[in-house]
């Protein structure tokens, strides 16, 4: 089964992104931070991390950067509210950028397309 980490600062995404992607199918795992993340990407091994910008303490963008160093294999899909950080460069490290929406269409597209393209399942 395909597994997937969601990295929101925010329950409430956590567990609507949790349910819906359970009900497509993957084996979730949720993290509410970057330290959370690290250490819930060591013990699940995610096939595929969606993963939050703006969160307390290391954002999602340097938590990024400090992801590709150790490991450039895995896809990151790059989950916000704000569209503008679209244009920023240091978010070309993730596979896709998914702006937030109450409709997980345009996310489960994205994880089946960065998966499709990873050779995961």
């Amino acid at each position: 089964m395909t597994r997937v980490l969601v990295v929101d600062d925010e329950e409430h995404i956590r567990l609507l992104y949790s349910e819906e992607l359970k009900d497509e199918g993957f084996e979730v795992e949720t993290a509410k931070d970057a330290r959370d993340a690290a250490k819930k990407i060591e013990e699940f091994k995610p096939n595929v991390i969606t993963l939050d910008i703006r969160m307390p303490g290391t954002d999602g963008i340097e938590f990024l950067r400090k992801f590709r160093e150790k490991d450039k294999v895995t896809p990151v899909i790059l989950c916000t509210a704000y569209s503008d950080y679209k244009q920023d460069f240091r978010v070309w490290a993730s596979e896709a950028y998914v702006v937030k929406s109450s409709d997980l269409t345009p996310l489960k597209e994205a994880i089946r397309e960065v998966l499709a393209k990873s050779g995961a399942k």
